[in-house]
């Protein structure tokens, strides 16, 4: 998987247009995603997404029966907002839409902005989250969405193609996510396309119990054991999560991962049903495969699905997508309908009142701070990477710079306008936001957007205090919509000291350079002492313990932003010293 590639970085881009370019008879391309080729009755659009890496999730899974629009996001990254409504703004036929997608906290943030920027145009859109596995989290509403994600998305599907109504699809899902419980088992890390070595390691002889799909190490570690002992781990671990006790009728998947052979999900399948009958459970039309993937990882999860009279006609029910097939649905579905409408992505042009002199010239200002940030993230890009793959998934480094890179040619491109800075940010913002993808990316996009609407172009001049204006602008964004809090080990743990410390020297009078050059000293010590805490939310969370002497990697970029943007302030005297800026690559990655 890492080994066909030109740029790495390209990897999510390329891969796609590849896949276009085979199944281009039946689906389209659209900004962020595909959606399938529109015939007959309209129906509920259901909308599937998350991060490239997965296949056959998620473009693989569109189709008559199955979804009607995939949303593709960089590896392991949750897709942008924008490409979110890019893709069910395509995928709307007049009937509402769905959008559904595991429970990962960039997913849902930037799943929910586009269903509001939905359903301000009217397009009533419901959202079916998926939380199947049971490793992650006692409560179910707390929990991953990992292979579990086909049962809900087919039976999304088959409801839609049912004819039945908005309502009715989203009833569906939710039955279909409360019915379902996956756990899985990696018996080796994934590789990110381009990287040397793999997210996480296991040692010879044992497998992560409890894994992720996103390159996440398992919860614990346990002696590998034979087919027959894994087939008792994986029932036994499912079944104690089970929503109902008794006879039942279940559906069922025993999933790879990615480079765990067919074979041997074959020879560990009829291990596991056996186990199932013995249980009383009475198994329906099981799927053994690939279904939802992690790159490269080896390893295999089991999902079970509680079936009922709702439910099992979803189930069962005839679907044709690229990567799967049931039964015969009519080929006629893949048609392409004349009344098609083209790309549906907003223009995100960004309009602006002609500024005052003041604002053009910091306008300037602020992309040469662009321009050294991005090579900063740059430089920094896999030491980033590291400290996330600890608790993670690794993509905080690319993530940061894939933003960076994005925000600055925006700013650019807006500077050339004749712009002024706070319409320069925004742009930034914009473009971060949409190319980042990932908590991350829609955290930092906020949060510039939030900084360029607290300057006024319109001004005469500006203040130190302008500064420290927009960073409570920018900090006040963040906390709005990541609702973090002090402790939670992220971004804020260091946005917040670095904030207050500004603000505060600001308001003794110091300058704009000393303030900021103690603010950020400030939010160095701050990132490092996240090193102490336990995660309590993003996808490290279920992993807090691993994270236990290694920095937040939001906390770190961070800090090292701030105190690059201190060197800018003080005219290239640098105000920081190496320990600072590299404190985290020196002491705190691990080796």
């Amino acid at each position: 998987m890492t080994r066909i590639a030109d740029v790495p970085a390209d990897f999510a881009e390329d891969q796609l247009d590849g896949f276009v370019a085979v199944y281009g008879g039946r689906l389209r391309r659209v900004t962020g995603g595909v959606v399938a080729r529109a015939a007959g009755e309209p129906t509920v659009a259901v909308v599937v997404g998350g991060g490239s890496g997965h296949y056959p999730a998620f473009a693989g899974l569109v189709g008559p029966g199955f979804a009607t629009g995939a949303v593709v996001g960089n590896i392991f990254t949750s897709p942008s907002a924008a490409h979110v409504y890019s893709v069910a703004k395509a995928a709307h036929r007049g009937r509402g839409v769905v959008l559904t997608f595991g429970n990962y906290a960039g997913d849902v943030m930037n799943f929910g902005i586009a269903a509001d920027r939905l359903r301000a145009e009217g397009i009533d859109t419901r959202i079916v989250l998926v939380t199947d596995d049971v490793a992650s989290a006692p409560a179910e509403d707390e929990r991953r969405g990992i292979a579990g994600d086909f049962v809900v998305f087919k039976a999304l599907g088959a409801a839609a193609a049912a004819g039945l109504d908005l309502d009715a699809v989203e009833r569906a899902g939710q039955a279909a996510n409360a019915a379902t419980r996956t756990l899985g088992v990696a018996f080796s890390g994934c590789t990110m396309p381009g990287a040397a070595a793999p997210l996480f390691h296991i040692e010879p002889g044992m497998l992560g119990l409890g894994l992720g799909i996103h390159g996440e190490p398992g919860i614990r570690d346990v002696p590998m054991p034979t087919a027959t002992g894994l087939a008792e781990l994986l029932v036994t671990g499912v079944l104690e999560a089970a929503p109902r006790t008794g006879p039942a009728r279940v559906g069922a998947i025993l999933n790879g991962l990615g480079t765990t052979k067919y074979e041997e999900l074959f020879l560990l399948w009829a291990r596991v049903l056996p186990l199932l009958e013995a249980a009383e459970l009475e198994v329906v039309e099981p799927e053994v495969g690939e279904l939802v993937t992690s790159l490269d990882m080896g390893g295999c999860s089991l999902t079970l699905t509680w079936l009922d009279g709702e439910l099992e006609p979803l189930w069962r029910a005839d679907a044709y997508a690229p990567a799967y097939r049931k039964q015969a649905a009519p080929l006629a579905a893949t048609l392409a309908s004349a009344a098609e409408t083209e790309d549906t992505a907003a223009d995100e042009t960004l309009a602006f009142a002609t500024p005052s002199p003041a604002a053009a010239a910091l306008a300037v200002s602020v992309a040469e701070a662009a321009e050294l940030v991005t090579g900063l993230l740059r430089d920094h890009e896999h030491e980033l990477g590291a400290i996330d793959a600890v608790a993670g998934d690794g993509d905080h480094g690319r993530g940061m710079l894939r933003g960076a890179e994005a925000a600055l040619s925006a700013i650019d491109r807006t500077v050339e306008r004749g712009a002024g800075a706070g319409a320069v940010l925004a742009a930034g913002g914009r473009a971060w936001a949409e190319q980042a993808g990932g908590t991350s990316g829609v955290l930092w996009g906020a949060a510039l957007e939030a900084a360029g609407a607290a300057l006024d172009d319109a001004a005469a001049a500006f203040s130190d205090d302008s500064a420290g204006t927009a960073v409570v602008a920018f900090t006040g964004a963040i906390l709005d919509l990541g609702r973090a809090e002090p402790g939670d080990k992220t971004l804020v743990d260091a946005l917040l000291p670095f904030r207050d410390e500004l603000t505060g020297r600001l308001a003794d009078g110091a300058s704009l350079a000393k303030a900021w050059a103690g603010a950020a000293l400030i939010a160095s010590e701050a990132a490092a002492a996240t090193s102490a805490l336990r995660p309590k939310r993003g996808r490290a969370r279920p992993l807090a313990d691993k994270s236990v002497g290694t920095p937040d990697a939001g906390a770190a970029s961070f800090s090292l932003i701030a105190c690059a943007v201190g060197d800018l302030l003080a005219g290239g005297d640098r105000l920081t010293t190496d320990h600072q800026t590299n404190y985290y690559w020196t002491e705190r990655t691990p080796s």
